[in-house]
């Protein structure tokens, strides 16, 4: 897979695109092209490798023999080598080992039907299209449009009846020869990825330390964000990220939210981007939606019905702009976007009402756990914002979260033999569903105050431990990760998407919550176990994989309706390594604060790059889990 979002190229390890599956070049969601194929001299070439070399481009390298006559041998003496981009670009060459002058007829058959992504994957894509002769290559049209694929150098015949471009490549011994193909959407330019801009709102930090992982992880989970990289398209100056490909390329509300907050160590134009461009589509009015931010239900599994995830980012919107001004956002950005806050915060209070708990998908429904918990830190962390720019309301949106903390210690705790647990959510009659699932893990994740202070939480000292012990515990630690359901509930299935697979967004928010809470045997075991993960993927997160036990010698097992890239997988690679520095920053203070993870699970580690109140920020922790900036802004100062 290569993305470079509008631009996604989905291959097999062959390298050639037969048109069978998904295989092809996509342009916004399009099928510009589902066939590649390529011949030289009369054969297809023997695959030998395929490997992907960045997030936006594949390398493959095939090999052919070539050589005429007995005693050329068996072994192959041309290599090509396929290097194809997201962008629509695709550069195949030809390397000579013969040693004498080779004369290669090479023929590439292409083909399309322009279909869309969500009709491919249904099966419900149509025929191929014919081919007409266009410039230096072919094209093909259809209701919905037209593709071309122009080639460099010209072909030296092109069959349109049979979708063929033909050359004549002449290799020197030990000699290489080249073409390019270059696939368009008619009316469409190149693509320009937004991360692959000089003005990318991602900074490029760095890894380094003991640990093996820790670099590579870092690098590729940056490049993966910038690949999901989006502009607003009437606003091209705010970025959001896509959910993931190749399902999910457009926006969606609270997963480009969550990603944004966990990506705040690599700057906040992205936050800022995000914010703005959400703000644009929160419901005004006076309707009983009015504050909110839409977004689609979300399956929640077999034990709920589905939530609502325009509650979710309603909820995240002003956690985010409260945290992203700690990390540097300006004031006068922030103001601007206070209004949107307010209105978020003002739906939140209307739709509990005269009640205590939020219910999800809509007033009167269950109320989950995590739905409580984006609330109370809305709450929280939105009443400390509106302090902080002398507005009113914050008083009463702490007094509320004060009685739903008092509530939630006393209704949703479920006795049993074993210490308790957190009920996944409280039905509209008082009657709990207990099953333990990953979404407890949102119990730990509580916000950042002022002064590098950590927001309370709704779970009391005794009700956090026993949730740490849970978490790490073998039902819900695979070894590679949080599993989405404990194996000890009814319904458990490792592949199950909230039901037993580990969700890589949900497991660092458990290491980051587990951390800052002081737990951190459990956080080092998970994080230990998603860190082997991601070495496993090629440190190229999927948003989820299955939920099997970790054994000697296994790997973790992909789940076949998973994104990868992903927006919050791979912005959790930039959390998990941050929540090892404790880094909390106060920038309107000047401050920062360090709490880093002292057990030191990943060895020594440091990370340079990073951005606080716009400027460089680079700290290392030692293997005694003693902290030390090392860059900062002028006038930053280090807090208690």
């Amino acid at each position: 897979m290569c993305v470079a979002l509008p631009g996604l190229a989905i291959s097999t390890d062959t390298g050639q695109l037969t048109g069978e599956g998904l295989e092809g070049f996509y342009r916004a969601g399009r099928r510009v092209l589902s066939q590649c194929q390529v011949r030289v001299a009369g054969r297809e070439p023997l695959a030998v490798q395929a490997r992907t070399t960045a997030a936006d481009r594949a390398r493959f390298v095939a090999v052919v023999r070539a050589s005429p006559g007995p005693g050329s041998g068996p072994d192959p003496d041309v290599i090509v080598e396929r290097i194809r981009h997201a962008d629509g670009t695709e550069r195949i060459t030809l390397h000579s080992a013969a040693t004498r002058p080779l004369r290669l007829p090479v023929e590439v058959a292409l083909g399309t039907d322009l279909a869309d992504l969500g009709a491919i994957a249904s099966g419900r894509a149509g025929p191929e299209l014919p081919a007409s002769v266009h410039d230096s290559g072919l094209r093909w049209s259809s209701a919905v449009g037209g593709a071309s694929v122009t080639a460099e150098p010209p072909p030296s015949d092109a069959l349109a009846s049979a979708g063929l471009l033909r050359w004549e490549l002449e290799l020197p011994p030990g000699g290489t020869a080249g073409l390019e193909l270059r696939v368009r959407l008619d009316g469409a330019g190149p693509v320009r990825a937004v991360g692959r801009a000089s003005t990318s709102p991602l900074a490029s930090a760095r890894a380094t330390g003991d640990h093996p992982a820790l670099e590579p992880l870092l690098h590729t989970s940056i490049d993966d964000l910038q690949s999901l990289l989006l502009r607003d398209p009437a606003h091209p100056t705010d970025t959001h990220l896509a959910a993931g490909a190749p399902w999910r390329c457009g926006l969606a509300p609270a997963d480009a939210l969550a990603a944004a907050r966990m990506a705040l160590p690599l700057g906040t134009r992205l936050a800022a981007g995000t914010l703005r461009t959400l703000a644009r589509t929160q419901h005004r009015g006076d309707t009983t939606q009015s504050g909110m931010i839409p977004g689609p239900r979300r399956d929640a599994g077999p034990h709920l019905p589905a939530g609502c995830t325009g509650t979710e980012a309603t909820l995240l919107f002003p956690a985010l702009l409260e945290e992203a001004f700690r990390w540097g956002l300006s004031r006068q950005e922030t103001e601007d976007l206070l209004p949107t806050a307010e209105r978020c915060l003002g739906w939140l209070q209307k739709t509990v009402g005269e009640g205590t708990y939020l219910g999800d998908p809509q007033p009167g429904g269950p109320a989950r756990c995590e739905t409580q918990s984006h609330a109370h830190r809305a709450a929280v962390l939105g009443a400390e914002l509106l302090d902080a720019f002398g507005r009113p309301g914050g008083e009463a949106l702490r007094q509320w979260a004060r009685e739903l903390r008092t509530a939630f210690r006393a209704d949703f705790w479920v006795e049993d033999r074993g210490g308790g647990r957190p009920a996944a959510a409280r039905a509209p009659d008082g009657r709990l569903v207990p099953h333990l699932g990953a979404t407890a893990a949102h119990l730990l994740d509580t916000g950042l105050l002022g002064g590098g202070q950590q927001a309370p939480g709704l779970l009391d000292r005794v009700q956090t431990e026993q949730l740490a012990r849970l978490l790490g515990g073998p039902a819900m630690d695979s070894g590679w990760g949080l599993r989405g359901l404990s194996t000890k509930e009814a319904g458990h299935n490792p592949f199950g998407h909230r039901t037993g697979a580990v969700r890589v967004h949900e497991t660092a928010v458990a290491v980051a919550g587990l951390a800052a809470a002081g737990y951190e045997k459990e956080a080092g075991s998970l994080l230990r176990g998603l860190v082997a993960a991601a070495e496993a993927f090629g440190y190229r997160l999927p948003e989820m994989f299955a939920g099997e036990q970790r054994t000697e010698g296994s790997v973790p097992l992909p789940h076949p309706a998973a994104c990868r890239p992903a927006a919050t997988a791979a912005a959790a690679g930039v959390l998990l390594l941050s929540a090892l520095a404790g880094i909390r920053p106060d920038a309107p203070a000047g401050t920062v604060t360090l709490r880093p993870v002292r057990s030191s699970p990943l060895g020594e580690i440091g990370l340079t790059g990073l951005r606080i109140a716009g400027a460089p920020f680079s700290v290392r922790v030692s293997r005694l889990g003693l902290a030390m900036v090392e860059e900062a802004a002028e006038g930053l100062q280090l807090g208690s």
